[in-house]
């Protein structure tokens, strides 16, 4: 089986390796600044999904610079996406959002913004600045969505309805931009079958990416608590190996494959502790992929 890899739509689009760095820009979110919540997600870490992202005291170009640094062994003089990770990065006034993505986009090895946001954080004037700063240099935007099914949204406390993202993508992509959606399988209470519905949903709807994350118990989180009372198991890693071969399978042939799983951090990982050994997943994905 073949799929379209994030490495090789690097290679496609900008003609060399391009390392990703992840920022944190000092933002917040309407999950936990009491616009609809105070807890946030159900499964998020105190870092808002943050927790490889450079220090929020530094500024962009300090973070930047500081996350070449850690990646200077693997590359050198290469092309870099800067990636506005932790919580939600549209979620400010849109002149403070100028100032920090034209930030990035000086720095003259940044090839490309990457902005993780959520579906309801996307008002028209940001939009219109993300148009604009798109004629200088591409910026992706990446979209929180995690599953299409209703129950399972109310219950990690997502915040917003389905056809909240819908409108998302569309206004996006009306504007030239590149989506990204992020989809976590393995959510409480979820069949294989619902997780690939989800998927499928994503391939038909107009992204042009996608990440696939395993669902990660972190300490700390309310996830935690219930995974402790024994409410929820998580995938093996045999069963996570078939299913992102599966979903794979349901989407289109020219759909950027981001993420197959993640990395959680090994000091505040609960649950699957398999997923901490990243080599041995990519592995065991691999086989499982070619064989098909």
């Amino acid at each position: 089986m073949k799929y379209y890899s994030l490495n090789q739509y690097l290679l496609d689009t900008f003609g060399e390796k391009v390392y990703k760095l992840a920022l944190n820009a000092g933002f917040t979110c309407p999950n936990r600044d009491g616009t609809l919540d105070t807890r946030g997600c159900i499964f998020c870490s105190g870092a808002g999904s943050g927790d490889f992202a450079e220090c929020r005291n530094l500024s962009v170009a300090e973070q930047i610079a500081r996350g070449k640094k850690r990646v200077e062994k693997k590359m050198k003089n290469g092309k870099y996406i800067a990636y506005f990770q932790a919580f939600t990065n549209t979620y400010a006034p849109v002149e403070r959002l100028r100032k920090l993505y034209e930030e990035a986009l000086a720095q003259p090895d940044v090839a490309a913004l990457s902005i993780a946001t959520r579906p309801d954080c996307l008002p028209e004037d940001v939009i219109c600045l993300l148009a604009t700063l798109n004629r200088i240099k591409p910026v992706w935007v990446e979209l929180g969505l995690q599953t299409i099914h209703e129950k399972t949204a109310e219950y990690i406390r997502r915040g917003y309805p389905l056809a909240v993202y819908d409108d998302a993508v569309k206004r996006l992509k009306d504007a030239g931009l590149t989506v990204i959606t992020h989809i976590i399988l393995g959510l409480p209470g979820e069949t294989t079958e619902e997780m690939k519905q989800s998927v499928s949903y994503v391939g038909a709807g107009g992204s042009d990416g996608i990440k696939l994350q395993l669902l990660h118990v972190i300490r700390g989180t309310d996830l935690e608590k219930e995974y402790l009372a024994g409410k929820f198991r998580t995938l093996e890693l045999d069963e996570y190996v078939k299913l992102v071969a599966d979903c794979l399978e349901l989407l289109p042939d020219d759909m950027v494959i981001h993420r197959m799983t993640g990395d959680g951090d090994k000091r505040t990982l609960v649950a699957p502790m398999w997923s901490a050994d990243k080599k041995r997943v990519l592995n065991a994905l691999m086989v499982e992929i070619r064989g098909r």
